[in-house]
């Protein structure tokens, strides 16, 4: 009963200081996830007889972090509707696949260079990673300000959160199959296995979501019908599981499923799940500067200072790429491309890796932790430096 005790101490002690933090970051202008994130660093610095100040169990924080990436995911998928792709969706949508294809081809080698990476899946989960953007936090600080930059950077992280939640786990389940081997012959003797967990994926995200949504189409309750769509989400990710398949692409399917049908009442449930996984975002950001323990070195900054310079040099051409028929002159392209800052979906991916235990992840769970700050701080700087 004590040890309970003393678990729910800590997670009222994280959430009255979440709740403090976001107060505070408002008055001051300072994007509130990143003083969550260097209190959370902080608290993982702090020592008390020979352990950690705040520790939770394993178990609990891997409950956590299942929970925060299929609200997440469920969240973002739920956003994106066929029907809305117009010409602006589109380029936006050309570059985060740019992005990403440039990412996994120079950030990947670029990360096995300077960090001496042994796994290429590692790097590959980690530049995928980083082709995800949320520039929601930064940009709140600017009110009643409308501009084209604003509302394409905020429509690239709509669309490239899906890649971002859902590449780096399809990315572990080709290393957990391949055995860190890529080679042609063992793909194709895995392909099958591979093959099964995303159709098991999709068939279950799809099957729940038909089911669920049925019963919803003709009756609302303020009560039962949110509690309906956590539950349909769980239960998503969970069955795939079981039957080994991707429980996040079971999620992701039946996000899009549930954005793209008639369920009555849309609006008012996806508010709710919004509102819902943003509580979750206090928890995910100060436990994964517990959970991440970052050196504090000056070798460590200077390899992932150039690495984080090398991949906005990476996202600069890609815009530059992309984006060449659109109009938008060489001076938003830069502030675009020096706003790549990460979010919450950042966020609980990198905290659900961290709780899995995959050899050689601590230095990639560094890299991104690193670059979560570096991202932010750029963003807030320009951002007030900016006209």
């Amino acid at each position: 009963m004590a040890a309970v005790l003393l678990f729910l101490t800590y997670l009222g002690i994280i959430l009255l200081i979440g709740l403090l933090t976001s107060i505070l970051s408002s008055k001051l202008k300072i994007p509130h996830i990143l003083l969550l994130l260097l209190i959370g660093i902080a608290l993982g610095k702090i020592k008390y007889k020979e352990g950690p100040l705040i520790f939770f169990p394993e178990l609990f924080l891997t409950g956590i972090s299942i929970l925060a990436l299929v609200m997440i995911v469920f969240d973002a998928a739920s956003r994106f509707k066929l029907r809305n792709l117009d010409y602006f969706s589109l380029h936006t949508l050309w570059l985060s696949i740019i992005f990403l294809v440039f990412n996994l081809v120079f950030l990947t080698f670029f990360t096995t260079i300077i960090f001496d990476i042994k796994s290429v899946f590692l790097a590959f989960m980690f530049a995928a990673l980083m082709s995800g953007t949320n520039p929601a936090a930064v940009l709140s600080m600017l009110k009643n300000v409308n501009h084209k930059v604003f509302d394409f950077l905020k429509l690239e992280a709509l669309l490239n959160t899906l890649l971002v939640v859902l590449l780096p786990f399809l990315i572990l389940d080709l290393k957990r199959t391949l055995e860190d081997q890529i080679l042609v012959s063992a793909f194709i003797d895995q392909f099958v296995p591979l093959l099964q967990q995303f159709i098991v994926g999709i068939g279950t995200g799809v099957l729940i979501g038909l089911i669920m949504f049925k019963f919803m189409k003709k009756q609302y309750s303020i009560v039962l019908s949110p509690l309906a769509v956590i539950t349909s989400a769980l239960l998503a990710y969970i069955i795939a599981e079981n039957l080994h398949g991707n429980g996040v692409l079971a999620v992701t399917s039946m996000g899009i499923l549930f954005g793209n049908v008639y369920v009555k009442q849309k609006f008012q449930l996806q508010e709710f799940s919004t509102v819902f996984s943003s509580s979750l975002e206090i928890l995910v950001f100060v436990l994964i500067g517990l959970v991440v323990n970052m050196p504090f070195s000056i070798e460590f900054f200077m390899k992932s200072a150039l690495l984080f310079a090398l991949y906005l040099f990476i996202r600069f051409f890609s815009i530059v790429f992309s984006l060449r028929g659109m109009n938008f002159d060489l001076k938003e392209k830069i502030f675009m491309s020096l706003n790549a800052q990460k979010g919450i979906a950042v966020a609980v991916v990198a905290f659900s890796l961290a709780n899995l235990g995959i050899a050689g992840m601590e230095t990639i769970l560094n890299l991104i932790l690193a670059f979560m700050l570096y991202s932010i701080i750029l963003s807030a700087f320009i951002l007030r430096a900016s006209k």
